[in-house]
């Protein structure tokens, strides 16, 4: 989910070409409104069933659709990839596209990728292919926002009181983070109220001149640790994703046209 914030704190780039390769598993779809008006869509989809030279392979595809209503002010469609090892959630391969503009953010058009290598402990970052490329050197265990959510997701258990430390490298800059979590219960639409984790953790945000700003996503805590809202508290104000759709099963309302805004067929 941290991809969100990819969205927002990003580099320079050349154009993109973007390949987000076979394989959608389990799904979610979100919305952000102001004043109850739809503004953005996010989805995330998970797909563990990969194999590469005979490595067991997770993958996570992300992305954030702003919608036309606003069109004049942002417009946004950006997508993130990640590849990691099925068994850390390490990651392997992290792929970018950003492609946004309006009168309230500036005009970006690019792809960017990274290539971590645990052993060496180390990201090759490359920017429009192998036009540049450039190495950072990272502490270990360090995750890229999808990979991130992947590990907590599909791997550690979650629960009030943890204090989980990391480093965050997205391609603009590694950014160590603390999260800090939370019992709260929670009003949603597909579930009613429910109990729930919060994550929550500072950071600094690039588009807003490095001002610090808050994340925090809920997941349930009914052992199946869906992740059911995220919000980013921005210099500008907040903007606070609520899930729709899991396994692009329709929740509140379908798209007009039976497909929502990522391809996804809306179904009952």
């Amino acid at each position: 989910m941290l991809s969100l914030l990819g969205a927002l704190a990003h580099s320079d780039g050349d154009k993109p070409v973007f390949d987000p390769g076979p394989g959608i598993g389990e799904s979610f779809l979100f919305t952000a409104r102001k004043l109850g008006i739809p503004i953005l869509r996010a989805s995330i989809q998970l797909d563990n069933g990969l194999q590469e030279q005979g490595r067991q392979l997770s993958r996570i595809h992300a992305e954030v659709r702003s919608l036309n209503p606003l069109g004049f002010l942002f417009r946004m469609n950006n997508r993130f990839t990640s590849t990691m090892e099925a068994d850390t959630c390490l990651p392997l391969r992290y792929a970018k596209e950003i492609d946004q503009g309006g009168l309230l953010i500036s005009r970006k058009q690019y792809r960017q990728v990274l290539t971590f290598d645990p052993v060496q402990r180390k990201v090759v970052v490359e920017n429009g292919g192998d036009k540049e490329k450039r190495e950072i050197p990272v502490p270990p265990e360090t995750y890229d926002p999808l990979s991130m959510f992947g590990r907590y997701y599909l791997k550690e258990e979650l629960y009030p009181g943890q204090e989980i430390r990391m480093s965050i490298f997205d391609g603009v800059k590694l950014r160590p983070m603390i999260f800090h979590s939370r019992k709260e219960r929670v009003k949603t639409g597909r579930y009613g109220e429910v109990d729930a984790v919060c994550l929550e953790s500072s950071t600094s945000f690039s588009t807003f001149g490095e001002k610090e700003g808050v994340i925090r996503i809920w997941y349930t805590m009914d052992g199946k640790k869906t992740p059911i809202s995220m919000e980013l508290s921005l210099p500008v104000g907040n903007v606070k994703f609520e899930l729709e759709e899991v396994g692009g099963v329709a929740m509140n309302r379908k798209e007009e046209s039976g497909v929502n805004g990522f391809g996804m067929e809306s179904r009952p």
